[in-house]
């Protein structure tokens, strides 16, 4: 597994699984919580480390657990989690310290690596007021790194200008087809590591065949081209699966290299 340094100096995987339907009935994301981490720990066998959940996702215990039960040493692992930004959650700061002692309560691991605001608030300073609260549970050390999702360029300049702590990481919906390539470009010149959700997950049928025509000549699978593409390009992915098979060849993506003009392929989907 290859890793990555943030700007805080501290290291983590470029490959994790996400989890939002993870140890949930049917698989659903708005299933009953079963805890049952059969999923997850599957993945934990196969090498997985970095694993992302939010509050949202209502199984932050779910990913705690699984982690336990792995009996592999805490600090293998990398665990993402998210606040909200519905006013239950954000309102007031007492509302957010509350929300984000739960959410280490509930994974229960004595600390999370990385924290993110999920979505961005109504305003630059919401999330700066927000994020303030977040950098006293770094200075604390109950949190490892703080960062943001789904943040434009200008939101981030923003938090960049104003916070103490510069944000760590913008994870943000990034597939060929949706490259958000500005916003790579930008996170990347902030010293801000991109990382790609749902990489896999809204590719259109004339992509995937373009796609499946270039894997074939590495033996790999469309997907593996997709998750190659994007670690090459300096991002971290975080694909979910239920399945044994695709969560192995999620992480099989680093024994090949793409040509360049592979690349450019991918890149101007």
């Amino acid at each position: 597994m290859k890793n990555l340094t943030m700007n805080n100096g501290l290291t983590f995987p470029v490959l994790g699984t996400g989890t939002n339907t993870f140890g949930k009935e049917n698989n659903n994301f708005n299933g009953k919580i079963t805890n049952d981490t059969k999923e997850l720990r599957s993945a934990i066998e196969l090498g997985y480390r970095l694993i992302d959940t939010a509050i949202y996702y209502r199984n932050e215990e779910v990913i705690g657990k699984a982690v336990k039960e792995s009996n592999i040493d805490r600090c293998e692992f990398f665990i993402t989690s998210k606040i909200p930004t519905d006013k239950e959650f954000i309102e007031t700061d007492e509302l957010v310290q509350k929300h984000v002692e739960q959410s280490l309560k509930a994974i229960d691991l004595d600390y999370i690596d990385l924290y993110l605001i999920h979505f961005p608030h109504e305003s630059n300073e919401e999330n700066l007021r927000v994020w303030r609260i977040l950098e006293t549970f770094v200075e604390k050390g109950l949190i490892k790194s703080i960062g943001v999702s789904n943040f434009k360029e200008d939101q981030l300049s923003y938090l960049i200008k104003h916070a103490r702590i510069k944000p760590v990481l913008n994870q943000f919906q990034s597939y060929p087809g949706k490259h958000q390539q500005s916003l790579i470009d930008f996170c990347k010149a902030n010293d801000i590591i991109p990382e790609a959700y749902q990489s896999l997950a809204k590719i259109n049928d004339k992509t995937k065949n373009i796609l499946v025509e270039l894997a074939n000549p590495y033996n790999k699978t469309w997907s593996q081209i997709v998750l190659n593409y994007q670690v090459s390009e300096g991002l971290v992915v975080i694909p979910k699966s239920h399945n044994k098979q695709h969560q192995l060849e999620n992480i099989d993506i680093f024994d090949f290299e793409l040509t360049k003009t592979d690349i450019e392929t991918i890149k101007n989907i």
